[in-house]
């Protein structure tokens, strides 16, 4: 939630400060809604959120490069949607133990 309203923000900044990307269309000018603050925020985010889906398919037993099935058009990602939303498998996998059931 707290990324979708920095993105909105972002975008909301680059139109204000008109530091938005111009995009020939056929000899046409066209301003995208985004821009450099847009972009920087979003090369901020890449690597965390990279790191964070990651760890979620080590959670259910997956490795990282399943992160690339996303490149499958549609079902890619409707699959890599159903294995972010599976609950973690018990117990400790190939990649640690389940951090749902680590004690402190």
């Amino acid at each position: 939630m707290f990324n979708l309203i920095f993105v909105v923000v972002a975008a909301i900044v680059d139109n204000i400060l008109g530091t938005t990307f111009k995009m020939d269309m056929g000899g046409q000018g066209v301003n995208l809604p985004y821009g450099y603050f847009y972009l920087l925020y979003a090369l901020a985010v890449l690597i965390p959120g990279l790191a964070v889906s990651v760890r979620r398919l080590h959670d259910v037993g997956k490795s990282g490069w399943m992160l690339l099935i996303s490149l499958i058009p549609i079902a890619g990602a409707i699959w890599l949607l159903v294995l972010i939303l599976t609950n973690s498998k018990p117990g400790e996998n190939k990649y640690g133990p389940n951090p749902k059931e680590i004690l402190i």
